[in-house]
């Protein structure tokens, strides 16, 4: 359906049996081909497709924003980081090799990095092209195949990123789109031709999918939610770290899984801080996403704003403090009355037992929490089940880089917050998952290594 007017776009059939067998089976076959080419091979057919999005990128964003209801504005950033990931694993596909080892005697050991297979993907609503990029791009580059299934509330701009790789040149079925929920989920973990799955979205739901891979053995990347903290020291540049506070927040309307949403601030500048991040809050405009200006659009169903108003309605109720925001806003244009929108919201004198400081709410919520000492800071910061990211604004270097060697969470920004470039490793720690997804971590997660071990001279029998 449209976010931002609640209006039914179109309705995709769910994949049954069938249908995920019939996408891993032509995977399967175009797997043969795909993983015998050379990576210069697998290169310029990569560099192609990412041409074709580079070109496209308006278009798509476009489809982006009515998928998922952010702004064109965040839409395009993310088609450009898309096609920027198959550049990246373009210019690494042709580099990609064992070593040769020297053993006794003439002989010696090499080893091959070879594919896996069939990978399977599952995607998230937040980033639907973007998350389906990171995941096939290191996966194709490596000569596996694939076969994707996005999030039921965003279906449809991965199956023009299908088209786009057809169109480039990959074998037919080589990147394979199955529609539905859970039970399509379900049915692509225990497919006994699926190699390995690459996961984003919740932690529940990356339990039970680690659960399924356990049965077949298979490998998994996970990459769960987050509760990240944001520490602001009173030695910061004041600016930098507002607008930080607001990129850890209130990107795709807060739902983001690495959000810093745990802002916890320097007593000596709580204050002046606060008013800054209030006042710069209120001046964020809402409204229909397609507008170049917009800078929110609205949430992505009508479930998930009521689930993000209780939590605020409870953060009240457990004594927090409503400093802007958190209400529903209707737009001026009749055409969006009924879009999934709300103000951004700034929760005061929150304390580390809140409900709203715990858990991931995934909505343009922050909580502002004081502190007076780094060691304090620290161990609060840490007292969290997730790890997916941490940031921090000082400008004290050795400071900055003791914090962040503390912090126990896999994606750590210091005066800056989520910026993911893809020559960089993405991922988490503890509940929030395993696996990297981008760099060339993610180069280990869609290879497997043999080991060949050659004898040059007459075989030593023991017997």
């Amino acid at each position: 359906s449209k976010m931002c007017t609640g209006r039914v776009i179109c309705k995709l059939l769910c994949s049954g049996e069938k249908e995920v067998d019939l996408a891993v089976q032509s995977a399967k076959a175009a797997f043969k081909i795909w993983s015998q080419m050379s990576g210069m091979e697998r290169s310029r057919v990569l560099l192609e497709a990412a041409r074709i999005i580079r070109e496209q990128r308006d278009e798509i964003a476009t489809l982006e924003t009515i998928n998922n209801g952010k702004s064109i504005f965040e839409a395009k950033v993310d088609i450009d980081i898309s096609w920027q990931c198959l550049e990246y694993y373009a210019g690494l596909a042709g580099s990609l090799a064992g070593e040769h080892i020297q053993l006794p005697g003439g002989s010696f050991g090499y080893t091959r990095r070879e594919p896996l297979g069939v990978c399977a993907g599952i995607g998230a609503w937040n980033y639907p092209f973007q998350t389906a990029c990171w995941k096939c791009a290191p996966a194709l580059a490596c000569g596996n195949a694939m076969v994707f299934k996005p999030s039921p509330f965003t279906p449809l701009s991965v199956v023009k990123l299908a088209e786009i790789f057809t169109e480039a040149g990959v074998p037919k079925g080589l990147f394979n789109v199955v529609q539905g929920g859970a039970a399509t989920g379900q049915l692509l973990c225990h497919h006994p031709d699926v190699a390995k799955i690459s996961f984003t979205g919740s932690v529940p739901t990356g339990s039970k999918i680690m659960e399924m891979a356990a049965k077949g053995i298979k490998p998994v990347t996970l990459e769960l939610g987050g509760k990240s903290p944001l520490i602001i020291f009173s030695d910061c540049s004041l600016e930098n770290a507002v607008n930080g506070a607001l990129m850890a927040n209130f990107l795709t309307q807060g739902e983001v899984c690495c959000n810093g949403t745990r802002v916890f601030v320097e007593r000596k500048i709580l204050d002046v801080f606060t008013k800054e991040v209030v006042k710069r809050t209120q001046k964020i405009k809402i409204g229909d996403p397609l507008l170049e200006d917009t800078r929110m659009g609205a949430l992505i169903n009508w479930p998930h704003l009521n689930r993000v108003q209780g939590f605020i309605k409870q953060a009240k109720e457990q004594g927090a403090e409503v400093l802007c925001g958190g209400d529903l806003y209707v737009p001026d244009d009749p055409k969006l009355k009924n879009g999934y929108y709300m103000r951004p919201c700034v929760l005061g004198k929150c304390t580390d037992d809140m409900t709203c400081v715990k858990e991931e709410i995934f909505g343009p919520v922050m909580s502002i929490l004081p502190f007076d000492t780094e060691e304090e800071v620290v161990e609060r910061a840490n007292n969290t089940k997730f790890g997916l990211a941490g940031g921090v604004f000082t400008r004290d270097i050795q400071k900055a880089h003791r914090v962040v060697a503390a912090l126990k969470a896999g994606m750590c920004f210091i005066n800056n917050y989520n910026i993911s470039p893809v020559e960089l490793p993405f991922g988490g720690y503890k509940s929030s998952g395993f696996g990297r997804e981008n760099g060339r971590a993610a180069i280990e997660h869609y290879t497997q290594l043999k080991t060949v071990c050659v004898e040059m001279g007459d075989v030593e029998s023991v017997f």
